[in-house]
């Protein structure tokens, strides 16, 4: 199942705005304590990123271009989410692509990697996470199918996302998976995150 074209990472990001990121954080760290840890995981995601040698582009919501670029640098590619719920935002990703979120504190750069050789033998690629959720998401050609009335932020979203793909009858490989830190109760995993 080679692609036509390497894959290249998607990764999701809201601007680091007080009051609007990483908003369930809120009651335990304050509006700008949540904004805080939200650049400081995207940052490090990009890292990651970069370490693993994948292509990237950010897909940004929450600010203008000119406000991504200064925080994050002319050296990066920047491409407007657009309007609509986040299955509208992540359905128009094209293909091939690698979807990734910004809140994973343990990821590794091994497992984009594992992602993109993954691409060349499966139709797909999930990372799942340990909330029932996934945190990458890699196809080969579009699956708009995955992101439509989907059941987002729910504990079934992976379970879901995979009977899907069977019906389509493609082919997934699992990546190990990851714990995220969107929630008051997942920052005890990462002390080293906050202050």
């Amino acid at each position: 199942m080679t692609a036509s074209q390497p894959p290249a990472i998607a990764l999701f990001a809201r601007y680091p705005a007080p009051g609007k990121a990483k908003t369930r954080l809120i009651p335990a760290l304050g509006e700008q304590g949540a904004a805080d840890l939200h650049r400081k995981l995207v940052e490090r995601t990009i890292a990651t990123i970069r370490e693993s040698g994948v292509p990237f582009a950010v897909w940004f919501t929450g600010a203008a271009r000119e406000d991504f670029a200064a925080w994050l640098g002319d050296d990066v590619q920047l491409v407007d989410q657009g309007e609509g719920d986040l299955g509208d935002r992540l359905a128009r990703v094209p293909a091939p692509a690698i979807l990734l979120g910004a809140d994973l504190p343990d990821l590794p750069a091994l497992y984009l990697r594992q992602a993109v050789s993954g691409l060349a033998a499966s139709h797909t690629v999930i990372g799942p996470a340990f909330d029932g959720g996934y945190y990458l998401l890699g196809f080969n050609k579009p699956v708009p199918f995955v992101f439509t009335d989907m059941p987002w932020g729910e504990a079934n979203v992976m379970e879901e996302t995979l009977a899907r793909l069977a019906d389509h009858e493609l082919s997934t490989l699992m990546l190990k998976p990851l714990g995220d830190c969107d929630r008051p109760e997942d920052l005890v995993h990462y002390p080293g995150l906050v202050g």
